[in-house]
C-alpha cells in the first residue's frame, strides 16, 4: 500500500503537510521473529549466518506515548548488537522485550513476536507526543541509543545509571533499521547540517560510546600526552576512539588485522599501528597474555617510547588478558563490550600488584551524546562511515559486520532513495572539506 507520509518526507515536505498526512498502519523493518530463536541451537554450526534469521518485511505501527516521537528514518547503521540479536546469543533479545512488557502501560507495546532492530538512525520527526516540548514535526534529527526513564532519580545523576536504562533497538523494540522508529524525545539530537543522512546516522552509538570511555568524566579521562592503545582502530568504535585521542593531545596506538586497515587507521590519526599477525594474534581465541603481551609491549615502546596509560578494550575474550598485562603501572583498561566472548581470563597479579584499574563503560548519557554530536557537527570528529547498503540488502550489511569484513561503520539507507541527500548547510560542508567528512569511504 502506498505510504504518502514517507513520500512527503522524501520530497522535503514541511511541518503542516506532514501533520496532515496519515501515519501508515504498518511499515518495513529489519527484524527477528520469536519462532526462530532455536534456529541455531544444537545444529553444530560454527557459522550462525545472520542472513537466515533476519527478516525484511512489514510490521504493525505502534501507538505513540506522550513522551515519544515517531521518526521517519532516512538512514540507519549496523552495530554488533544487531549480530547478537540475530544469532540469539548470549540469549534471545525477546527476553528483554518480555521483561519490558511486564511493566505494563506503554511498555507492553514492546513485547511482540517480532523484534525491530537497529541502534542508529537519522531522519525526520513526523509525529510528536502530547508531552514533547523541545521537538516538532519536520525537525531533522539523529537518535541517541540510551533509552532511559527520566522519572528515575539516578537518571538525573547519570542517564546510564538508571535502573531501567536500555539500549534502544537491542533491549527495546522498534529500532532504527526500518522506515519508521519510535523513540523517546530525550534520545533526540539535531542532525549535523553538513552531513548527509547516511553520514549522520553512522555516528551516535559508536561515537557516543567512545566519547564516554575516553573523554567523559566517568571514563578514562585521557589527558595530553597519554598513550592510548586502541584495539580495532579502524573499526566502528576504534575509528572514533582514534580521533578523540588525537584531538585531545594523546598518542594513539592502533591494533588492526590487515595492512589495508593499518593504512586506514593512520588516515584517522593513529601515531603508530600494529598488525595483529606481527604479535602472534590470529583468530578469535584468547591470546597468551604473557607471550603476546610482551611482544605487543615491545612494539609499543619501539613506536612511542613508553607503555600505554589507557587501553581501549571492546574485543573481549580474545584480548582482555593482554590488555590487563600491557597497560602500564597505574594504567587503565576501559571496556564497553566483548565481541569475541564475555568470559574473560587474566592474571590478577598484573592488575592488583601494579595498581591498574578496569572501568566498565556502556553507551553514553544525553549530555555526552550531545557533546559528541556537537563535535561531529563542527567537523572536529569525522564520521566513521565506510560503505552504505540499500535497505533491501540490509541482511548482507549485517553479515559483513558479523564476519568482520568491514572498516569503520556500515550504513543502511531506509527511506532515503540514494546517498548524499539531507545536507542543509553546503557552505559548512565545503569549509570542512568533502574528503574530510568520511575519510574511510575513500
Amino acid at each position: 500500500m502506498r505510504d504518502v507520509l514517507a513520500e512527503a518526507v522524501v520530497n522535503g515536505a514541511g511541518r503542516e503537510e506532514l501533520e496532515a498526512l496519515p501515519v501508515p498502519a504498518d511499515f518495513t523493518a529489519l527484524h527477528t521473529r520469536i519462532e526462530d530463536v532455536d534456529m541455531f541451537r544444537g545444529s553444530g554450526e560454527d557459522d550462525k549466518d545472520v542472513r537466515r534469521s533476519l527478516h525484511l518485511g512489514a510490521v504493525p505501527m505502534p501507538e505513540l506515548a506522550p513522551d515519544e516521537v515517531l521518526v521517519a528514518v532516512m538512514a540507519s547503521g549496523i552495530n554488533y548488537n544487531t549480530v547478537w540479536s540475530a544469532t540469539f546469543e548470549p540469549a534471545p533479545t525477546f527476553g528483554f522485550l518480555r521483561h519490558m512488557g511486564k511493566q505494563g502501560g506503554w511498555q507492553a507495546r514492546h513485547d511482540q513476536p517480532f523484534h525491530v532492530l537497529g541502534s542508529d538512525a537519522a531522519g525526520v520527526v513526523v509525529r510528536a507526543g502530547s508531552g514533547v516540548r523541545r521537538w516538532n514535526v519536520g525537525d531533522h534529527v539523529v537518535v541517541g541509543t540510551a533509552y532511559v526513564d527520566d522519572e528515575d532519580p539516578a537518571t538525573h545523576h547519570d542517564g546510564m545509571m538508571g535502573s531501567d536504562q536500555r539500549a534502544w533497538g537491542f533491549e527495546t523494540n522498534f529500532g532504527g533499521l526500518a522506515h519508521y522508529t519510535v523513540v523517546r524525545a530525550n534520545q533526540l539530537l539535531p542532525k549535523p547540517a553538513a552531513l548527509s543522512w547516511e553520514e549522520a546516522a553512522a555516528n551516535p552509538l559508536c561515537a557516543g560510546t567512545a566519547y564516554r570511555m575516553l573523554v567523559g568524566e566517568r571514563g578514562a579521562r585521557i589527558k595530553q600526552g597519554d598513550v592510548v592503545l586502541i584495539w580495532g582502530a579502524a573499526g566502528g568504535l576504534g575509528a572514533y576512539a582514534t580521533q578523540f585521542v588525537r584531538n585531545g593531545g594523546g598518542i594513539a596506538v592502533g591494533v588492526v588485522g590487515s595492512e589495508e586497515k593499518a593504512a586506514q587507521a593512520r588516515d584517522l590519526g593513529c601515531h603508530a599501528v600494529i598488525n595483529r599477525q606481527e604479535i602472534g594474534m590470529t583468530g578469535s581465541e584468547p591470546a597468551d597474555p604473557m607471550v603476546v603481551g610482551k611482544a605487543l609491549g615491545k612494539r609499543i615502546r619501539q613506536a612511542v617510547g613508553e607503555d600505554p596509560h589507557v587501553v581501549f578494550e571492546h574485543v573481549g575474550r580474545a584480548t582482555f588478558g593482554v590488555s590487563v598485562f600491557v597497560a602500564r603501572r597505574g594504567g587503565t583498561v576501559v571496556t564497553c563490550g566483548s565481541s569475541t566472548g564475555y568470559a574473560h581470563e587474566f592474571d590478577n597479579r598484573y592488575l592488583w600488584m601494579r595498581l591498574k584499574r578496569v572501568i566498565g563503560s556502556h553507551g553514553a548519557n544525553l549530555q555526552e551524546q550531545w557533546e559528541t554530536n556537537r563535535l561531529i557537527a563542527q567537523g572536529a570528529i569525522k564520521t566513521g562511515l565506510s560503505v552504505t547498503y540499500p535497505m533491501e540488502e540490509a541482511k548482507e550489511a549485517a553479515r559483513l559486520v558479523q564476519q568482520n569484513g568491514h572498516v569503520g561503520k556500515v550504513g543502511v539507507l531506509a527511506l532515503a532513495p540514494k546517498t548524499g541527500l539531507g545536507v542543509t548547510d553546503p557552505a559548512l560542508r565545503e569549509r570542512i572539506g568533502e574528503l574530510n567528512i568520511a575519510p574511510l569511504r575513500r
